[in-house]
């Protein structure tokens, strides 16, 4: 087979998208070129990388620092029962899947916390960042790692039914602090703990993004508005938002004439995190360790129910091991090799924290 009919052999799964006009096979090209970062991958993640995937773009790095959940399925498209049973990580299971959607694509998963500490390193060599996160502190740090290093990201954010989404062109359109200077208080703003989320509203949202995200990686960023989209699936109402003159104003701390990286910087790194929707806290340590997992779980083995994969080990105290009052199955634990750990059954910090102290190390 002669080079030219190679190509054309590796285009035709793409057929039909490059018979749209608005990519042909000119952006098309440039789409199977493309490198983005996908930044969290729950509801948002798995719709954005399947879209992705299926459209042929050329590397995809995926960050996510969560295992599949049971209630994950009502809306995450690539998980399933049996990766709930075999608690796997999110992004290991989404990049076994989406390879054999796509085997042309390289897929780069990530068991890993997004942090001031390695954010620039997952946003290396990149044309695009994705935002498939699901609070607000990680936003603000994809937003300073775009200012510092001008890879432009599309925002995006889901409660209910409802949703929105922003294409962000560092130092050129309004970026997210313009319009959020600073993360909403606890107990502000509705999570998918307080309102819930329907599966609808994730797509609307992230066919939004994708759209967006295929025209800047087919060569045609000028054809994206600098706007903020709101959308109501169950209301069935759309609206936009022109944001082009917050920037102008000059007064917002990111990329105003202050010009912070507060985020970026680690001023305002959090080690503890409270899951939406999971009843769960997470602990990172100060520093990121290489656990061995092997060894944690002989450890722990006489003091309750010890599971482990290659990627993270599950544990469930005894009763009579857990702190005064608890019920056996009160707590669950689960430890990655960089050291975080979840805590199931608790949005308390200070239980979260104890529990990571005793049976982790502090």
């Amino acid at each position: 087979m002669t080079a030219q009919a190679e190509v054309a052999s590796s285009l035709e799964r793409y057929s039909r998208q490059m018979r749209f006009s608005g990519i042909g096979v000119e952006g098309q090209e440039k789409i199977r070129a493309a490198r983005v970062l996908l930044c969290g991958c729950g509801a948002l993640g798995t719709v954005l990388a399947d879209t992705l995937v299926r459209a042929g773009v050329g590397f995809l790095r995926i960050v996510d620092r969560d295992f599949v959940d049971l209630s994950n399925l009502q809306r995450q498209v690539l998980f399933d029962e049996q990766d709930v049973a075999e608690h796997l990580p999110k992004a290991v299971v989404a990049a076994t899947k989406l390879a054999r959607v796509n085997s042309q694509v390289a897929l780069e998963p990530h068991v890993a916390d997004i942090d001031w500490r390695n954010v620039r390193e997952f946003a290396r060599d990149v044309d695009l960042i994705l935002d498939g996160t699901d609070n607000f502190e990680t936003r603000f740090l994809i937003n300073d790692v775009s200012l510092e290093t001008g890879i432009p990201w599309v925002y995006a954010g889901v409660v209910g039914s409802h949703g929105q989404t922003m294409p962000i062109f560092p130092n050129e359109s309004a970026c997210l602090r313009c319009i959020v200077e600073s993360p909403p208080e606890p107990g502000t703003t509705e999570t998918c703990d307080t309102a819930g989320v329907i599966a609808p509203a994730i797509h609307m949202v992230t066919s939004l993004q994708a759209a967006t995200a295929l025209k800047i990686l087919s060569g045609q960023r000028h054809l994206v508005e600098p706007k903020l989209t709101i959308v109501d699936v169950w209301e069935g109402t759309l609206r936009q938002m022109n944001v082009s003159g917050l920037r102008e104003r000059g007064d917002c701390p990111a990329c105003g004439s202050a010009q912070r990286r507060d985020f970026l910087n680690g001023g305002h790194s959090s080690q503890s995190t409270v899951l939406c929707g999971r009843n769960s806290v997470q602990i990172t340590p100060a520093e990121p360790s290489c656990l061995a997992l092997e060894d944690l779980a002989a450890r722990l083995a006489p003091l309750g129910k010890v599971t482990r994969n290659p990627f993270l080990l599950r544990f469930q105290p005894r009763a009579e091991t857990q702190t005064a009052g608890a019920t056996s199955d009160e707590f669950q634990l689960t430890v990655f090799r960089d050291g975080r750990l979840i805590v199931q059954g608790t949005e308390d910090l200070a239980v979260a924290r104890s529990l990571y102290a005793r049976y982790v190390g502090s």
